[in-house]
């Protein structure tokens, strides 16, 4: 016996792409650029903090959470985001989570009842990570993808649906800044969101994981258009990580902030079918947030290598430096064609945009781009960047 809702769930990325990058690649030293898995160094302190806290792999961690770990979260919600005071209550509205690909995953378990039709809708933007779509289907709701392209900025218009669908809606998610075009929500277009979500009796869960990651002013977030609106976080989930922000992937860190109720809810179903993040490493996430020297000096690498880019293709494939995030969102045609040509020619493992897309009557609007993760350093960086330039114009 299985799950007939697992055979909708097999077109993967990762492994579609690991099977259109079969043979062996063009290159004695093949270059990962599709995955963002940064490679920048953590901070200086993290090592030895996380050896302090080393008596904490011996105990099981509340399943709330560290209180220091929720009230360092909620001090640095304060100050990012320019909330009042005790707007997020380190209490009620925090809960530390495994990374936020689980935790973006649960909340479609949390936000989809049957009451929503039949079945409930679960909104996305496309292309977009796949963690959306599969959750919306193993919630049992169905995924309503929103093209994402440059005639919107990349940015799903949520205002612009109709109403019929609106009312079915018992989740939308948003993300800004995008993976992977790195657009971004002003708050006009969040509040707005808001008050369609409230309005309509939807959870709007806006993945801000990328956040720390920027190469102008910070972007603005979901709490600060709930701050303009009524200081309360009625009807939004808000997620961030350490992934990005502290280079650390690996640590699986993040926390999910928002809506007393969805909190309550969310943290019972973590009860039944989650873990808490242990106890070291919610120690060192603790000192992780309150210290913001490393991640200025992670971004401004990260800006230095969008300059790099831009020196090496100019405008060429549409190439730009983008509001938030690390990657480059190339149109070259033909993603899938041109990601082999990069990996039988030069070792570089790029990702088709198709592959984060789905097709919408018969288009995918990520079909024509691929997604290049400025992850490396710059010396690996400026010679994959080159060769795969001279390639795309050969």
């Amino acid at each position: 016996m299985h799950n007939p809702l697992l055979d909708q769930l097999s077109d993967y990325p990762f492994e579609r792409l690991r099977a259109l990058l079969s043979g062996p690649p063009g290159a004695p030293a093949p270059l990962d650029m599709a995955i963002g898995a940064p490679r920048h160094a953590p901070p200086d302190f993290f090592a030895a903090a996380l050896a302090r806290a080393g008596a904490g792999w011996c105990r099981y961690p509340p399943r709330e959470g560290l209180p220091d770990l929720r009230h360092a979260v909620a001090e640095w919600l304060t100050r990012r985001y320019r909330l009042p005071a005790c707007m997020v209550e380190p209490d009620r509205q925090i809960v530390p989570v495994s990374g936020t690909r689980e935790a973006l995953f649960m909340a479609a378990l949390v936000a989809t009842p049957r009451r929503k039709g039949s079945p409930p809708a679960v909104l996305m933007p496309n292309p977009t990570y796949q963690v959306y779509p599969g959750a919306a289907t193993m919630a049992g709701a169905e995924p309503i993808l929103l093209p994402a392209t440059p005639e919107n900025g990349f940015q799903p218009d949520l205002g612009s649906l109709p109403t019929e669908l609106l009312d079915r809606t018992c989740l939308a998610y948003m993300n800004s800044p995008a993976n992977p075009q790195g657009s971004i929500l002003d708050v006009d277009r969040l509040t707005g969101a808001i008050e369609l979500a409230r309005r309509h009796d939807f959870v709007l869960a806006v993945d801000e994981c990328y956040a720390e990651i920027y190469t102008g002013d910070a972007p603005p977030g979901a709490l600060e258009a709930c701050r303009d609106l009524d200081h309360t976080c009625d009807n939004v989930l808000i997620f961030h990580s350490l992934s990005k922000r502290s280079n650390l992937p690996g640590l699986r860190s993040g926390f999910v902030a928002g809506d007393r109720k969805l909190i309550s809810l969310f943290k019972t179903l973590r009860d039944y079918g989650g873990a808490q993040v242990p106890l070291p490493v919610q120690e060192v996430s603790a000192a992780l947030w309150r210290d913001e020297d490393h991640v200025t000096a992670s971004r401004a690498l990260y800006r230095d290598k969008f300059d790099l880019a831009l020196d090496i293709f100019g405008d060429a494939h549409g190439c730009a430096r983008p509001g938030g995030g690390f990657y480059l969102w190339l149109d070259v045609g033909d993603g899938a064609a041109a990601a082999r040509r990069l990996w039988d020619e030069a070792g570089l493992r790029v990702m088709p945009g198709a592959y984060l897309g789905r097709g919408q009557g018969g288009a995918n609007p990520g079909a024509p781009y691929i997604r290049v993760a400025l992850v490396h350093g710059m010396d690996e960086t400026a010679s994959a960047l080159t060769r795969m330039a001279a390639i795309l114009d050969g």
